[in-house]
């Protein structure tokens, strides 16, 4: 039977997330001492306390002993929850107490990640917490990246080795990376892996793994297919639920605008970027061909653009992420990819320009802005046809979305929440004038020709 803790979080306290410069945040002996009482020697207590973060979040609190215990986990965590560090911190402790002997060369701890950002993300948190231990090093193999590059990495020693699954299979089959040294697997976001197709891959690297390993596994769901991959890769696992109010959001004001067709999106959607209140925005599409055709539209309009999309090189992706992060760049013009893993503090509004598949991706989505507890907006632009996925939405995160309504941009076109028989709303015809597939439809007035900021 797996043990279940259910624990109602709070807002994290963490400098790390408020403080301008973390490594320069002062460190405070009374809290960075709740970190010890964890069970973390003072080495990486004071790393933790160089790296900004000042007392255990709810998930660390409950995971950090546990893993140092050496049980399986199963994790239901929201993004922002400090879940990272929940991982990473126990993971280097168990490290340390147990040097690895001889001259293997491949990981002790395996960290897959579904998205590149995220990735890189927990590659700079880990290294942060490395930096009393200058003997361990972390790694990280990406999709996008040179295989030079990665190449070298992996020719030296390393413990830590954070992934994506389609690259990492890919050095697998090469033959560059040996698993069978791993001690840990950690399966982060693992709902947004099985989403974005990974399950066959997630396998075969657990299987290149041994099957004494200790396995963690941290998910936005412990439900559905989520539950059949821990039940294959886990063992007898203790289950942690963290009931937190980002799942609503609180701090962030929410509004569904109703828009008829593509045309009145880009139409609300101008109007909103020109707001003195939107410092930066990021804006949310379903596909990469439309991502690059509304960051081109916007940029000929004026804004300062940029667009992110997984057909990008990482390279592309890394520097528009750092224009961004720098002031550089007003909009982001992005798809599911930068849902996760982007901490950008100076994001004022998120537009769901297309409604998210998933419910869960929309919480993802919408917690780009209103970081470490500052006041965000987030606007979701609703077609006719979008009733039921509002619904879902607002079934998600338990409260009901505002409805908001521009003077002089109003919706025309009545929502519609039936469904008829073979799916379509009734009376919808699919090359009606208006409709989402209207060959052509949507574009921005154009005025004077202007060359875009391009990733």
């Amino acid at each position: 039977m797996s043990d279940i803790l259910q624990v109602s979080a709070t807002p994290v306290t963490s400098l790390a997330a408020t403080h301008p410069n973390p490594a320069a945040a002062p460190a405070d002996a009374t809290l960075s001492g709740a970190f010890a009482e964890l069970g973390l020697a003072d080495a990486l207590v004071r790393a933790v306390s160089d790296a900004g973060y000042t007392e255990p979040t709810p998930v660390q609190a409950r995971a950090i002993p546990a893993v140092l215990d050496g049980s399986d986990l199963m994790v239901c965590s929201q993004t922002g929850s400090g879940k990272t560090a929940a991982f990473l911190l126990p993971a280097i402790e168990r490290m340390q107490r147990a040097p690895r002997e001889g001259s293997a060369r491949g990981p002790r701890l395996l960290v897959l990640s579904p998205t590149r950002e995220l990735a890189t993300q927990i590659t700079t948190a880990a290294e942060q917490f490395l930096r009393p231990f200058r003997r361990m090093r972390v790694v990280s193999i990406l999709g996008g990246m040179p295989y030079r590059v990665q190449n070298a990495m992996l020719a030296k020693p390393y413990e830590i080795l954070v992934a994506t699954p389609g690259r990492l299979i890919d050095q697998l089959d090469r033959g560059r990376i040996d698993l069978s040294g791993v001690e840990m697997l950690v399966l982060d976001e693992a709902d947004r892996m099985l989403d974005m197709g990974f399950i066959e891959p997630v396998e075969a690297i657990a299987a290149a793994t041994p099957a004494a390993r200790q396995t963690l596994l941290f998910s936005a769901t412990l439900e559905g297919r989520v539950a059949g991959l821990a039940r294959n890769l886990l063992r007898d696992p203790q289950r942690i639920e963290i009931s937190t109010p980002q799942t609503r959001h609180d701090n962030i004001a929410q509004h569904i605008i109703r828009a008829d067709d593509m045309a009145h999106k880009n139409k609300l959607m101008r109007h909103i970027l020109l707001q003195p209140d939107v410092t930066q925005a990021v804006v949310f599409m379903a596909t990469k061909r439309e991502c690059d055709r509304v960051a081109q539209e916007l940029g000929d309009e004026g804004f300062s653009v940029a667009a992110m999309h997984g057909d990008m090189e990482q390279r592309s992706r890394n520097w528009t992420l750092s224009q961004l992060r720098q002031g550089r760049v007003q909009v982001l013009v992005a798809t599911d990819v930068a849902a996760r893993g982007i901490d950008v503090p100076g994001l004022s509004h998120v537009i769901n320009y297309d409604l998210p598949r998933a419910a869960e991706d929309y919480v993802h989505r919408i917690g780009r802005t209103g970081r470490a507890g500052a006041r965000g907006t987030a606007i979701s632009f609703a077609g006719p046809a979008d009733g039921v996925v509002i619904k879902r939405i607002e079934r998600y995160i338990d409260r009901k979305v505002d409805a908001l309504v521009i003077p002089g941009l109003e919706a025309r076109r009545p929502q519609r929440d039936a469904v008829d028989r073979v799916g379509r709303k009734p009376g919808f015809r699919p090359n009606s004038p208006g409709s989402y597939n209207k060959p052509g439809g949507g574009g921005f007035k154009r005025g004077a020709p202007r060359k875009p900021s391009r990733p």
